[in-house]
């Protein structure tokens, strides 16, 4: 893409103007990965943590993040989605949660960013309802993993190498 979407041809930010796009069903998913010790991740899928069960509240914080995404980015269109889901995945084997989640409407503009936020905000409750037990969780491996709608189609990351195929 030669020139930012966001910006005009005075250097300004605006928001865009989609009011001419097709509406399209357009759908985006986002993945995240929280690190933490095997005890902090046996104690999330043993349902023993003191604050109570930290996957469904994390997909509950990533649907109302998805739901608020205009809110919290700026230029950002308040969109009526008609799908969020945010699947909280114990992986044993990398000591984590893999965070999978995806947004789906049919509307003039993609949902790429709600779907981002979903899995930021998934990721950040499990921080918070972790930290007392876990400080050195890592948050890593935010990014869009699909794209479908629109006028530029189907797009896909290969999550292996982080690029398009």
């Amino acid at each position: 893409m030669s020139q930012l979407s966001h910006i005009d041809n005075q250097g300004h930010a605006h928001m865009v103007d989609v009011s001419e796009k097709e509406i399209t069903t357009r759908v985006a998913r986002a993945e995240a990965f929280v690190a933490m010790l095997p005890s902090t991740l046996a104690l999330i899928t043993g349902g023993r943590h003191k604050k109570g069960d930290v996957l469904a509240v994390a997909r509950i914080a990533g649907i109302q993040a998805a739901k608020k995404c205009s809110d919290l980015i700026p230029l950002c269109h308040p969109l009526m989605l008609s799908k969020v889901s945010v699947d909280l995945i114990p992986d044993a084997t990398n000591n984590g949660v893999r965070i999978e989640t995806m947004c789906k409407l049919n509307g003039r503009t993609g949902v790429e960013m709600e779907a981002l936020c979903a899995a930021s905000a998934a990721a950040l409750t499990l921080y918070d309802m972790c930290k007392a037990v876990d400080r050195g969780m890592v948050i890593s491996g935010l990014q869009v993993v699909e794209k479908q709608g629109g006028k530029s189609g189907h797009w896909v990351i290969d999550p292996r190498v982080g690029e398009e195929v």
